[in-house]
């Protein structure tokens, strides 16, 4: 029997090794550091089997899949880069590619790298709120190295399927990261921002639907999130810049009385966002796979 060994069984490892279990013939392992861990794993029956050494299955491993935060996915492939299995396929799910893939240049030739990011997730971690149907009908992205295979491509796109992605995209690693500084990191910094006044607290019972959407993904983990922003610094700096200049103009109008360049900006931004509502509603917006 051939074996996944997933390290870090947290909200995405712990859904992955899950939504994993019974993929064709392999043994799917979930690796992790603590007994409080190990014990809801086992618990969840979230794995065909859980262990505390992660080096030691390597040897045997023909998928890996670092589940882990990037500094932590970053140092476990400096550690232990010579224990991979020669000819296997080593993917991650980290939320920035480019430094993560600049990492893995470490690893052997013959040790397959793949970028990988499901696009999914919730604002509670832990392998407690983990669960098997978390990817369903969601994006699964994917960054290939220019030394890629063709069956490990294909390897991952079944496992994609297996686990009910929605679709599987293939885009540069330096592009995921412009696209994800744009339509995830851009929307944590907004709703930091928003929590960081003091009117949260003096708000309360005067919130709408719209605040708690836009303030829902600020309840986050700031140590994983400093790495985040951090690694993805030059394209999440340049959307900042972006929409901090678009601010500025609605202040402007605001500022000026100026209804009519109020109007163009609403009218304009309002028509965006409808268009992309009806490719949505039509499909249009699902990418094909690979």
């Amino acid at each position: 029997m051939k074996k996944i060994l997933i390290v870090g069984l947290g909200l995405i490892g712990g859904s992955l090794a899950m939504a994993l279990r019974g993929f064709e013939d392999f043994e799917v392992v979930g690796a992790v550091r603590s007994q409080a861990t190990y014990d809801k794993a086992e618990a969840m029956d979230a794995a065909d089997r859980l262990t505390f050494d992660p080096a030691g299955e390597l040897p045997g491993a023909d998928v890996v899949v670092l589940c882990q935060d990037p500094a932590g996915i970053i140092a476990f492939l400096e550690e232990h880069r010579d224990r991979f299995k020669p000819g296997c396929l080593v993917w991650d799910v980290c939320g920035v590619k480019t430094a993560v893939m600049e990492a893995a240049k470490c690893l052997p030739a013959g040790v397959d790298f793949i970028g990988c990011h499901p696009m999914a997730g919730k604002e509670m971690s832990g392998i407690a709120n983990a669960e098997g149907t978390l990817f369903r009908n969601t994006h699964f992205i994917v960054t290939p190295g220019p030394n890629a295979t063709s069956g490990h491509l294909d390897l991952l796109r079944r496992m994609a399927d297996w686990c009910k992605f929605g679709d599987v995209i293939v885009t540069t690693p330096a592009r995921h990261d412009e696209m994800i500084a744009y339509t995830s990191q851009l929307m944590h910094v907004i709703a930091l921002s928003v929590c960081d006044n003091d009117e949260l607290f003096a708000c309360q019972g005067f919130e709408g639907g719209s605040f708690r959407d836009c303030t829902r993904v600020a309840a986050l983990d700031p140590a994983m999130w400093v790495q985040l922003f951090s690694l993805n610094a030059p394209a999440l700096t340049q959307v900042v810049r972006t929409l901090e200049g678009r601010m500025r103009q609605y202040r402007q109008a605001m500022e000026a009385g100026d209804k009519e360049a109020l109007r163009d900006m609403l009218a304009r931004a309002s028509d965006r966002k409808k268009r992309i509502n009806l490719e949505r509603a039509r499909g249009d917006d699902v990418r094909p796979s690979f």
